[in-house]
């Protein structure tokens, strides 16, 4: 069997950067009008999710279930449980999933989608709260509603004006303004962020603390004051951290030797042999505590250009340390 080619329309720059601008337009236009739209009622339903005892349950059909989708899981990550229930599945037995104490977000641009206005009076019965985002004032869900947040828009960017585009947009907006507003009302911070962002960026750097990524116990480098300069650099090479620490008889930092103190001795032609560590040690050495984030690590080296740091207890004695290359496993850096 050949494979026929079909003849594809040659692309016109000009044409297609013009509905590529006017579909942003149309869209920009779409959450632009919005903002006439917030009043009491979207004060209502913040009150409302607020004030719910379980969980926002959002729903919606098609490319409004999308977006729906989306705002569950912004709501989740942002101090307001919430999970996505799909009308269909609903009525097949996903109703059971929602609770009198729980609240209902409908999404939907015509009000009228079938699978979504077949369980209304069932939610209804339940006294399960219903905010309802679509279109359409005289829709069913609309009617249902105890709140009802108008997410109309005049036109679609497709050019039939059929394709969901600037009516998804105009939803996805709305649905991110009641989480923002949502998310300042419970005074959510970047620490509950993380927390529910436990394997994101922010999430190592807000929760990852110092001790969590340290080298501890016999990987640790340390040396007394008296240890000859050839059993300190036998220590550094076992333990492979490009530095040791030198420490007295109750583990308390004396000072530090790094590779880096090792190439300027030399330069300056110094015999080592017949040194002591403590001769050679660099006093007072940047050190963190254990319990500090491992992202304050990091900027500890960075500010002092340093590539490994010592790591004290509350007592504040040598408990551990780690060096650029720890807090790059970590994902750290």
């Amino acid at each position: 069997m050949t494979r026929q080619h079909i003849q594809l329309p040659a692309l016109q720059a000009d044409s297609a950067i013009r509905l590529a601008h006017e579909t942003l337009d149309i869209e920009a236009a779409a959450i632009q009008g919005l903002k006439e739209r917030i009043g009491s009622a979207f004060v209502h339903a913040v009150e409302m999710m607020l004030a719910v005892r379980g969980r926002v349950v959002v729903m919606g059909m098609g490319k409004s279930g999308h977006i729906g989708r989306k705002l569950a899981a912004t709501l989740a990550s942002t101090g307001t449980p919430a999970m996505f229930v799909h009308p269909a599945e609903a009525s097949h037995g996903d109703l059971g999933m929602i609770k009198p104490v729980d609240l209902v977000l409908a999404i939907s641009n015509s009000g009228e989608s079938e699978e979504l206005t077949a369980i209304l009076p069932m939610l209804k019965r339940m006294g399960a709260p219903l905010i309802a985002i679509t279109g359409q004032a005289e829709s069913t869900l609309a009617r249902y509603a105890d709140v009802f947040l108008d997410c109309g828009v005049e036109k679609e960017a497709c050019p039939l004006n059929l394709a969901p585009t600037a009516s998804t947009t105009a939803q996805l907006a709305l649905g991110d303004a009641l989480a923002v507003v949502l998310l300042d009302a419970r005074g959510f911070k970047a620490e509950d962020f993380a927390r529910s962002h436990p394997g994101g960026a922010l999430g190592r750097k807000l929760l990852t603390h110092v001790s969590d990524v340290m080298r501890t116990g016999d990987s640790v480098p340390k040396v007394g004051p008296n240890t000859s300069f050839s059993e300190l650099m036998r220590e550094m090479s076992i333990k492979g951290l490009g530095a040791t620490a030198i420490v007295d008889a109750d583990l308390k930092v004396m000072g530090v030797f790094t590779d880096g103190d090792l190439r300027r001795l030399v330069e300056k032609g110094i015999d080592l042999r017949a040194t002591t560590a403590e001769q050679v040690m660099h006093p007072n050495p940047s050190t963190i505590a254990s319990d500090a984030l491992a992202v304050e690590a990091a900027e500890l080296m960075e500010h002092y250009c340093i590539t490994c740091v010592l790591v004290l207890d509350a007592a504040g004695r040598l408990c551990g340390a780690l060096n650029s290359n720890d807090l790059m496993r970590a994902k750290v850096i």
